[in-house]
């Protein structure tokens, strides 16, 4: 299960692949939290410095992100992984991989180029830049038939707020939740990046054929069905597919349809920092 969190007054998603995930900005005023300052949304950070190790075999080898304004940890994450958070792509969309990509653990340790805090596009640029100077990645799309979830409206039309701010502003995303309840508060959020965040919740990819061009504003929260979720409260919301359905009027459906292929011409093992 891939878990989502959000924080920070930029709205940085943080996603974690069979971890918790982090993400903490910290004050220099006894400790207190504080929110960090966002970075411009039309700038296009990079690494001003990084050093990449080959995690501890021993740890505990769960991935997970922290970021405190300009500085990222990316730690015990595969290079898998980074494809998986900087492409947002599913497994089933990665070809051509060697073995040593899905195995092998890595630390990405540096901070940014700018004095602010990147949002999670940013952070995926970032990410990109990491693989293609470090690990040396190259790679092409291909558009490939595969089995994806359709977001598709349902019978009766949307159940969302139309947002009339900022067209070109960031999606605000506020999540969480506790006893298998899950919780998105979303606001400007376009389909593409709700089919981007669905995506890190089910198992294949998601594709947007919903036909709708505007931002919403809504919630979506429902009860995770991941084996070992356990709730005692009556008015406990119904699974992912259903909420989607009855709360936001739109239905995810398994279909075969062309998505995306990340095909992997090169990657290898970082040198020496």
């Amino acid at each position: 299960m891939v878990r989502v969190r959000e924080c920070a007054a930029a709205v940085v998603t943080v996603l974690a692949l069979g971890g918790t995930g982090g993400c903490i900005a910290q004050g220099q005023d006894a400790g207190k939290s504080v929110l960090a300052k966002a970075m411009a949304g039309d700038a296009d950070p990079d690494w001003e410095v990084a050093t990449v190790k080959a995690s501890d075999p021993s740890g505990m080898g769960r991935q997970h992100i922290h970021l405190q304004g300009r500085h990222v940890l990316l730690a015990d994450t595969t290079v898998e992984e980074f494809l998986l958070l900087g492409y947002g792509v599913q497994k089933s969309q990665l070809v051509g991989e060697p073995e040593w990509v899905k195995t092998t653990r890595w630390n990405v340790d540096g901070v940014s180029n700018m004095d602010s805090q990147p949002s999670w596009k940013q952070l995926q640029g970032m990410i990109q830049k990491i693989l293609a100077e470090r690990f040396g990645l190259e790679l092409h799309h291909e558009q490939r038939e595969l089995p994806v979830f359709a977001l598709t409206v349902a019978k009766g039309g949307p159940k969302m707020i139309a947002n009339t701010s900022d067209p070109n502003g960031w999606l605000q995303q506020q999540n969480g939740g506790t006893d298998g309840r899950h919780v998105e508060s979303l606001k400007n959020t376009s389909m593409a990046d709700l089919a981007l965040i669905l995506q890190f919740h089910v198992d294949r990819p998601v594709v947007d054929q919903t036909g709708l061009k505007g931002r919403y504003d809504f919630k979506l929260q429902w009860t995770v069905d991941d084996g070992d979720a356990q709730t005692a409260e009556p008015d406990a919301p119904p699974g992912l597919f259903t909420a989607i359905q009855e709360q936001i009027g739109l239905k995810l459906e398994r279909v075969k349809a062309p998505a995306d292929a990340l095909v992997i011409d090169k990657v290898e093992k970082p040198g020496a920092n």
